[in-house]
C-alpha cells in the first residue's frame, strides 16, 4: 500500500509553530516510505478568517524549511483540486446521502432557538442534546422549510447510545461514550462544508492512508469515524501528535511573540536551527544525538519515538541550538546574515565589518541580539567609572588615570593603525612601565567602550573605532575622572 499523508492548513495567518512540525513530522513520515506521497491541501472552508496573501505564505514557509510537496495546488496531482473551496460542489452529494440513510439531518435552528432550549433542558437539570430537535420534523414540513428558502443547516446525526472507538498509533486504544459526542455541523447555512466534514470527505477522495494532525482532534475522531462508517469507506491510519506548549501551562501565543515560524526568522534564528530544534518538540529518536540534516530527520524519524504528553518548547534550548548553528556558518555567509544587524547601528561609522564579524560570529547567539551588542562602536553610552574596578585585572580607579595616559602616549605614536601595531605598541609600553597587562588594558576597554563586557578586547576594539575616534574617547574618559 502506498503511504498517502496530507498537511491541510488553514490560510488564516501565519505558519504556527504547531503547524509547521505537524508538516514537519508529516513529510518525514511520508519520505520514510518507499513512493510515499506528501500532499498539500488548502482548507480554506472558513471564508471570513482567510488572510490574503496567506496561502503564499504557506507555501514560502514550507519550502523554505526544506518541505516539499508531491502534490498540491501549484504543482497539481491526479486527485485535484488541492483547494477546498474549488471542491465546493463535491461535499453536498455526501451530505445528502447521510440524510437519506439518517445519518444526517437538516437542521433550521437558530441560534436564539438553540439558546432556550440548553437553558430550558439545564433549568430541569436535564442533559441536553439540542441537536436532536429538527429530527422530529416531517418529510412534508422539511421539504417545506426548503422550498421557502429558510437558512439551514446539516448536521451529523450521532448515536445516543453505545460507544464509539478507534486505536491512535500514538494514543493507543481510544473510546468514547456516543452520548457525549454532539450532532456536528456538516454543511453550513452559506452551504460552505465545515473543517470537519470536508476533511472526511476530502482524506477519503484522496486516497489518505495516515492522517497525521494535532491532538486537540482526538475527541472529533469518533465522529469522523462514522461519517466513515455511514458512507461505507475505509477509516485511515490515525497519528495525533502531542500539543506544542510554552511551559507546562502555557500555550505558544502570538502576543509572547513565540507562537509564529515567522516571530522567529525576524528575530534571527536560523531555519536550520528551528527546524532541527521543532522536530525534538515531542519525538525522540532513541539515542543520543541532537543534531540532524533534513535527510537525517528522515532515516531516523519514527512514530514510535512520538511522545504522548504535551511538549515544551524551550526557547533557551532553540537559542543554545540556533548559537550552535551560527558557529558552524561559513565565514562570507555569517557576515551576509549579521550585516544588516550592523548596519542598524553603526551604518556610516566606517567599521571594519569583516572584522567585527570574526568578532562576533562566536558570541551570536540570536542575530536580534547583535545590534546591543555593537551598539557601542557607533557611540559609547555613558558608563560608571566604577567599571574601571577590577582586583583581579590589578585596576583601580586609583590606578586608572595613569594607566589611561600611558595607552594615550603609547597609541599616538602609532602611525600604521594595524591591529598588530596596536598590539606591539601597547604590550612594549607596558612591560617597558613595568606594569601588569591587566592594569592597563582593563581600563583602556572601559574607556573606549564603557561597557563591562564586550565581543574583543581592547586592541581590537581600538582598531575598530579608529585611531581618531580611539583618541578622543581616551580623552574624554580622562577628563571624565579628572
Amino acid at each position: 500500500m502506498q503511504v498517502r499523508t496530507r498537511f491541510a492548513p488553514s490560510p488564516t495567518g501565519f505558519m504556527h509553530l504547531g503547524g509547521l512540525r505537524t508538516a514537519l513530522y508529516c513529510y518525514l513520515f511520508t519520505k520514510k516510505h518507499e513512493d510515499g506521497k506528501f500532499i498539500l491541501r488548502i482548507e480554506d472552508t472558513d471564508q471570513e478568517r482567510l488572510v490574503e496573501g496567506a496561502v503564499e505564505v504557506i507555501y514560502d514557509t514550507l519550502r523554505g524549511c526544506g518541505i516539499h510537496w508531491d502534490e498540491g495546488p501549484d504543482v497539481g496531482g491526479p486527485v485535484a483540486p488541492y483547494v477546498q473551496s474549488e471542491r465546493k460542489d463535491s461535499y453536498l452529494p455526501y451530505a445528502k446521502q447521510l440524510i437519506d440513510e439518517g445519518h444526517a439531518y437538516y437542521c433550521f435552528c437558530t441560534k436564539e432557538d438553540l439558546q432556550q432550549r440548553r437553558e430550558a433542558a439545564e433549568a430541569q437539570g436535564l442533559t441536553w442534546k439540542y441537536d436532536k430537535h429538527c429530527l422530529h420534523l416531517s418529510k412534508e414540513d422539511i421539504q417545506q422549510k426548503l422550498d421557502s428558502g429558510i437558512p439551514y443547516v446539516v448536521r451529523q446525526n450521532t448515536p445516543v447510545t453505545g460507544d464509539s472507538d478507534f486505536d491512535d498509533l500514538v494514543y493507543g486504544h481510544i473510546m468514547a461514550p456516543n452520548e457525549t459526542l454532539d450532532d456536528m455541523v456538516l454543511i453550513k447555512a452559506d452551504g460552505m462544508p465545515t473543517y470537519n466534514f470536508a476533511n472526511v470527505i476530502d482524506d477519503h477522495l484522496m486516497g489518505i492512508t495516515h492522517v497525521i494532525r494535532g491532538m486537540e482532534y482526538l475527541s472529533s475522531t469518533p465522529k469522523y469515524n462514522l461519517l466513515y462508517k455511514a458512507l461505507g469507506w475505509d477509516i485511515p491510519q490515525y497519528i495525533h501528535l502531542p500539543t506544542v506548549m510554552r511551559d507546562s501551562k502555557h500555550k505558544l501565543s502570538k502576543r509572547d511573540g513565540d507562537a509564529y515560524y515567522s516571530d522567529f526568522v525576524k528575530k534571527g534564528y536560523l531555519t536550520e536551527a528551528l527546524i532541527n530544534y521543532l522536530a525534538l518538540v515531542g519525538w525522540n529518536p532513541g539515542d543520543e544525538r541532537e543534531f540532524f540534516t533534513m535527510e537525517e530527520l528522515q532515516q531516523a524519524f519514527s512514530v514510535e519515538g512520538l511522545s504522548k504528553s504535551p511538549a515544551i518548547f524551550d526557547i533557551n534550548k532553540l537559542t543554545w541550538f540556533n548559537a550552535e548553528y551560527i558557529r558552524k556558518l561559513d565565514a562570507d555567509k555569517y557576515l551576509e546574515l549579521a550585516k544588516p544587524w550592523f548596519d542598524s547601528v553603526l551604518d556610516g561609522k566606517g567599521i571594519d565589518y569583516t572584522r567585527l564579524a570574526q568578532l562576533m560570529q562566536g558570541r551570536t547567539e540570536v542575530f536580534n541580539r547583535i545590534p546591543e551588542m555593537v551598539a557601542f562602536l557607533g557611540e559609547r553610552p555613558a558608563f560608571d567609572t566604577s567599571l574601571y574596578e577590577n582586583k583581579k585585572q590589578k585596576s583601580s580607579l586609583e590606578t586608572t588615570p595613569d594607566a589611561l595616559k600611558l595607552s594615550i602616549s603609547l597609541l599616538d605614536s602609532v602611525s600604521d593603525w594595524t591591529e598588530e601595531n596596536i598590539h606591539k605598541a601597547l604590550m612594549e609600553g607596558i612591560a617597558a612601565a613595568g606594569l601588569k597587562n591587566g592594569t592597563v588594558l582593563w581600563p583602556l576597554r572601559i574607556a573606549l567602550s564603557g561597557l563591562l563586557s564586550t565581543p574583543g578586547g581592547a586592541i581590537e576594539i581600538a582598531f575598530l573605532l579608529g585611531r581618531e575616534e580611539s583618541m578622543r574617547r581616551l580623552e574624554s574618559a580622562l577628563d571624565q575622572l579628572a
